[in-house]
């Protein structure tokens, strides 16, 4: 795996050096100082090889942080592994110097000593490493009892909860948050659409606790379906399901349950954490429609309407309404009318930019412009797409959380002791529509 880790300051001083395997030598330092520091032209590459050695490097500032090996390894791993190394340290001490580097430099080896073992990268997890290296880098006394829960957690059985965590009230936040992207004809033809959305989860939760919760996925919500379970019970007439493309899980998800019945079980961790990332491309729910309208008055002048018109149910409200109309470069001036909201001219980035704070479900509304334009012998403008930002309160996947349980038998509370929030945000991802 790696064969060593080497951190250089912007003169290419070493500031920590660590070598795991044999045949990582001393010029190994040298040519990566000389190579990729040093280098007159800028490296664009990530990974450098230098006779037959590999050193894949990020910057920070202006600190250097380079593994080196001579082996086939997963590059993708490594840069995982020094992004978490990044994230270590400045959970440690902030921000990422040269002066804060020599300053702990002690607590660096000690932490390298726990994260890397002979080259292969163990747990990183800052709650773990914490509970048994303190911010001075002296070893924490601890009881027996913390020995061994320690030891459980160092050695991944359930790496990113700690035990003994109390609440006074039990709680939990589950948002799904969603970016609609499109790109639609002038005739209002989708000519492209997908959606990428993330379920982002906050606990607060006593103990350890189990928590499960069901989507309305096209695979489960299968309506010629029959099961005994009520959580995995099939679609009834009139729901919908949304079919995922792909999806990825936190560590702490149970793939084997997921695979069998799709029951998304966990025991959550106890902070802020992404549980689960997806994409669809099937069956969105568009919650604007941009209508250009843009007509060439000689070659002096043009005049541009746009209506936008809302497409979920009137109950909702769709905040931070933003529209940006791009006008040609030979622009001299703009008169706008918009009945709703403010609209500006900015010459700075060649735009009419349209905002509305708030607008309701099955709505619409208009601008005009009068766009005053000096000769030019330049090409034709080329009428850049119209795009559009905004936030609504709903999935436009059409994604639902059909059920949300937490169990925890050891402390004896119930799923109906647990407060239980899920909130829907769907916001503009590149939205744009052609004129």
């Amino acid at each position: 795996m790696i064969g060593g880790l080497f951190i250089y300051n912007h003169k290419g001083e070493v500031l920590i050096s660590r070598v795991y395997r044999d045949d990582i030598g001393r010029n190994a330092v040298d040519a990566f100082r000389v190579n990729v520091i040093h280098a007159r032209q800028q490296v664009r590459s990530p990974v450098t090889n230098i006779a037959r050695t590999s050193f894949f490097h990020i910057k920070r500032s202006n600190i250097w942080l380079a593994c080196v090996t001579k082996q086939n390894v997963n590059a993708g791993l490594v840069f995982e592994f020094l992004n978490k190394m990044v994230e270590v340290m400045q959970s440690y001490f902030g921000k990422i110097s040269e002066d804060n580097i020599k300053n702990n430099f002690v607590l660096i080896y000690e932490l390298l000593d726990e994260i890397l073992d002979f080259g292969y990268p163990q747990n990183a997890d800052t709650s773990i490493l914490k509970t048994f290296i303190t911010q001075t880098g002296i070893k924490a006394q601890v009881t027996k009892e913390e020995q061994s829960q320690i030891t459980s957690q160092v050695t991944g059985q359930i790496s990113w909860r700690r035990e003994g965590i109390k609440y006074r009230r039990n709680e939990l936040f589950l948002d799904v948050l969603e970016n609609v992207n499109l790109l639609m004809s002038p005739q209002g033809q989708v000519l492209s659409a997908h959606v990428a959305g993330r379920i982002v989860m906050k606990s607060y939760l006593s103990g350890m606790p189990e928590c499960k919760f069901g989507i309305n996925d096209k695979l489960v919500l299968d309506k010629s379906g029959r099961s005994d379970d009520p959580s995995k019970v099939a679609a009834t007439p009139g729901k919908t399901s949304v079919a995922i493309d792909n999806c990825t899980f936190h560590q702490c998800v149970r793939l084997s349950k997921f695979e069998t019945d799709h029951n998304i079980s966990f025991i959550p961790p106890d902070e802020e954490c992404e549980l689960m990332r997806y994409r669809t491309t099937k069956d969105i729910s568009l919650p604007f429609r941009v209508i250009p309208l843009v007509r060439e008055v000689g070659r002096t002048k043009m005049e541009v309407k746009v209506v936008i018109k809302s497409n979920f149910k009137p109950s909702l409200l769709a905040q931070k309404i933003e529209v940006r109309i791009p006008t040609p470069l030979n622009t001299s001036g703009v008169q706008v009318i918009c009945m709703k909201g403010k609209a500006k001219y900015k010459a700075s980035e060649n735009a009419i930019v349209w905002k509305l704070k708030r607008m309701g479900g099955m709505k619409e509304s208009q601008i005009s412009a009068e766009i005053e334009l000096l000769p030019s012998d330049k090409k034709k403008w080329s009428r850049p797409p119209i795009s559009m930002n905004f936030e609504v309160p709903f999935a436009p996947s059409g994604l639902k959380v059909r059920y949300l349980k937490v169990f925890e038998p050891k402390l004896n509370y119930s799923d109906h002791d647990v407060i239980k929030w899920v909130r829907y945000i769907g916001r503009s991802g590149l939205y744009e529509t052609r004129c």
